[in-house]
């Protein structure tokens, strides 16, 4: 089978940038927004999903407008959501909790927060259920930290190596079936 490629963007700087945002739905700058463009600019692709969240959205609605192709929405490719810390700058929220949290996400997610295990099952779902063309993902950080652990492999020590920051896009070619390969073939950030 023929190899495809997935495309997986960071949304642009929100208005309130720095904080735990997973639930929390608030918008991206116009520079945010600026800055998807022009990184999506040079990318083949026939396909877009995004978050349902408006920061996710909006980024992959300017990226879409001009190749007049649509926008399909998943929620699966929400951000963690951070419970209590949703919302929170990491100053705000205990050091020893959130050394916890980062330690293992799984064992210590945030109070009446979402467990990474979770995370990973829904995108799990949503890249099984994507069609194999050139697909870009405007997503968040901690969505695509989920689909690197399922495409590559990677523990969740080596998912918090990548630094995905805003705009951030990685680039994978994936070679589908009973043995898929991954290759990742750009990092921007």
């Amino acid at each position: 089978m023929s190899a495809y490629m997935l495309h997986l963007m960071r949304h642009g700087a929100p208005d309130v940038a720095g904080r735990m945002l997973g639930r929390t739905d608030d918008p991206v700058t116009e520079g945010g927004i600026a800055v998807c463009m022009a990184r999506a600019e040079s990318l083949a692709i026939e396909r877009i999903e995004a978050s349902d969240l408006i920061r996710a959205r909006a980024c992959a609605a300017a990226i879409s407008e001009p190749r007049g192709v649509a926008v399909e929405v998943d929620p699966r490719w929400r951000e963690l959501d951070f419970g209590a810390w949703d919302g929170l700058a990491p100053a705000a929220i205990d050091p020893a909790e959130l050394a916890a949290f980062y330690d293992d996400p799984d064992a210590s997610p945030p109070p009446d927060g979402e467990r990474w295990s979770a995370l990973q099952d829904r995108v799990a779902q949503a890249l099984a259920a994507m069609p194999q063309v050139s697909t870009l993902v405007v997503t968040h950080g901690g969505a695509i930290r989920a689909a690197l652990a399922e495409l590559c492999g990677f523990d969740r020590r080596q998912i918090w190596a990548f630094d995905l920051p805003y705009a951030a896009l990685v680039s994978l070619r994936i070679w589908p079936g009973p043995t898929r390969t991954v290759q990742i073939v750009g990092l921007a950030t």
